[in-house]
């Protein structure tokens, strides 16, 4: 199988990024899966080979209908990967994972509140929890493009996370948030319910998440 330099390279990233989601703890085993958009399509992780096994060759390329060739199958949760890119043309990538306390708030189906300004990574004021279907089912994936519209990351209902974003190394770093705001939530909800920024404070945090980070200087 023949790959320029820039699909194998862009391959290869899928396939690191899917051990770090391991040794960042947000997942186990092979329970997550990440995609990217390459030319008409998308590249996703096979379902059930172990990451640290995974070579660029296993990676599978699928059309915008679900089409693909050769003998490796795709994740089961390709719908949901396929059509959520395909609905944003703002997010290039897709990490899901099974990280824990956010799958422990999706079980209750509660969604993450503004307890911190860094909920506005996510791009709003809230992260939702998506309704509930079965795993690789349409009924799954139309679930998180409700749960997904105006966001980049939600919670999907006694399941998981699902992040997005411009690159792949971007929706793992979002997915890592995720994680960590949901261990916030928890160990507040003892506490009773905590309070949450405004609105207005959220606003003000997008705009200058905008501008955040090394900006091209201007001459």
């Amino acid at each position: 199988m023949s790959f320029s330099p820039e699909e194998r390279a862009l391959r290869q990233e899928l396939i690191d990024a899917c051990c770090n989601m391991n040794k960042l703890g947000i997942n186990r085993g092979t329970s997550g899966n990440i995609s990217v958009r390459n030319g008409n399509g998308l590249l996703i992780s096979p379902t059930g080979i172990p990451y640290d096994q995974l070579k660029p060759e296993h990676i599978v390329q699928l059309d915008w209908e679900g089409n693909f060739e050769g003998d490796i199958l795709p994740s089961s949760e390709w719908r949901f990967h396929r059509d959520v890119l395909q609905a944003r043309d703002d997010l290039n990538a897709l990490v899901h994972t099974h990280s824990t306390h956010a799958s422990a708030l999706s079980v209750m189906k509660k969604s993450i509140p503004a307890i911190h300004y860094m909920i506005a990574a996510a791009g709003g004021k809230d992260i939702r929890c998506s309704g509930y279907a079965t795993f690789g089912t349409q009924e799954l994936a139309d679930e998180l493009l409700i749960a997904m519209e105006g966001r980049r990351a939600c919670l999907m209902a006694h399941h998981g996370v699902l992040a997005g974003h411009v690159s792949i190394a971007r929706a793992l770093a979002l997915a890592v948030t995720v994680e960590e705001l949901a261990t916030q939530y928890l160990l507040c909800l003892p506490l009773g319910e905590p309070p949450v920024l405004s609105d207005e404070e959220i606003t003000t945090v997008l705009q200058k998440f905008s501008t955040y980070g090394q900006q091209p200087r201007k001459m």
